[in-house]
């Protein structure tokens, strides 16, 4: 993935480690299948060839934030640190905090297809 300029906005004077765990999550979606990555006013989308599949809307001093929306609740994990209903429609958002490269795991993988194989 080659940042483009309105991608560098986001990533400029974040911490290696933060742009490690960026890179990181990145590539192991790329391994899942093919996604596009681009930057909003806000955050960072990532989409499959049919729609968003999870958005970056944290990269801290040494975590990235990632939101995956569902249309159900995922309560039987150990990843999410929240879920929380988007009021008035069929989305449940699961907040992921990914804080080490490992905290992308067997768990975290299989919620990560999850949301590129729905359609």
């Amino acid at each position: 993935m080659q940042p483009d300029n309105s991608m560098s906005q986001f990533l400029t004077g974040k911490s290696p480690h933060t742009l490690a765990l960026f890179h990181h999550f990145i590539n192991e979606f790329e391994k899942i299948g093919p996604v596009t990555v681009e930057p909003t006013k806000t955050m960072i989308g990532i989409s499959n060839a049919h729609k968003r599949i999870a958005w970056v809307t944290q990269l801290g001093k040494n975590f990235i934030h990632v939101v995956f929306p569902f249309k159900q609740h995922y309560d039987d994990n150990m990843c999410f640190q929240k879920v929380g209903q988007v009021p008035g429609q069929q989305q449940f958002n699961h907040h992921l905090r990914i804080l080490n490269t490992d905290d992308i795991n067997e768990e975290v993988l299989g919620f990560m297809q999850l949301a590129f194989d729905l359609e």
